[in-house]
């Protein structure tokens, strides 16, 4: 489990390889049943070199387990189509592996597992999938939005290439206590209306993502809609629509 603020985190370029980036997700639950959309954050340990004290998202690298995982429904074919594009071997597998791990990394931070409850256990792989096997719940993929993709610039000392989702609250369907706390990476939890978070101190791309998270609820919150896809090319920074 690793910590998706450090891949964003402003660093002068020079004196390492060009690194191929890592496939990596994040998960922003969304919370809409009051008049402003609310964002669940968790504050990191104030014991951290990096970042501490600070508001973040759940997230990590795609674990090659993540591929072996059953879910309960599947990815809406829409997001699933512009999660293979410009991807090296695209395939349905991989795109379902990408919101897998958001899921997975998600309750690895927090001890919430989404998806859906059921008389009969998932078919689950070992380590962190288990605890969802154990509670009967099958992940749901069709409710989650592909809301940005950015790519780690070049020569960089750690390169992912992370790709942003959002789930709704009332996927919550468990959890599990003891993730979070003092001695945890998150020390707390807390959810915050989606204007307020913009304000606080937070990296660059963190905050883009947010405002992209705005302008898709302010457009009827579709599948349809395009995905903002941050990269550098030829030395310039760049934002493609996927």
């Amino acid at each position: 489990m690793t910590d998706l603020t450090e891949r964003f985190a402003t660093e002068a370029p020079g004196g390492h390889p060009n690194r191929v980036p890592k496939d990596a997700a994040t998960l922003i639950l969304l919370d809409r049943t009051g008049p402003t959309p609310k964002v669940l954050m968790g504050r990191r340990h104030h014991g951290h070199v990096f970042l501490p004290g600070k508001f973040v998202f759940p997230g990590g690298s795609v674990d090659p387990r993540d591929r072996q995982m059953t879910v309960g429904t599947p990815l809406d074919p829409r997001p699933e189509k512009k999660l293979m594009h410009q991807v090296r071997r695209p395939s349905v597998l991989k795109a379902r592996a990408l919101v897998l791990a958001a899921i997975r990394e998600t309750f690895e931070e927090t001890g919430l597992l989404l998806g859906s409850r059921r008389p009969q256990p998932p078919a689950a792989p070992s380590g962190p999938w288990s605890a969802f096997a154990e509670a009967n719940i099958h992940p749901d993929l069709g409710g989650i939005h592909f809301i940005a993709r950015a790519i780690t610039p070049p020569r960089r000392s750690r390169r992912y290439d992370t790709r942003f989702f959002t789930a709704d609250v009332s996927g919550i369907a468990h959890r599990i206590d003891g993730a979070v706390g003092p001695d945890a990476e998150l020390v707390e939890l807390v959810w915050i209306p989606l204007t307020e978070a913009k304000s606080l101190p937070l990296l660059a791309i963190t905050e883009t993502v947010l405002k992209d998270l705005q302008a898709q609820i302010d457009a009827g919150f579709s599948h349809d809609l395009p995905v903002p896809f941050y990269r550098m090319l030829h030395g310039k920074r760049t934002r493609e629509l996927l």
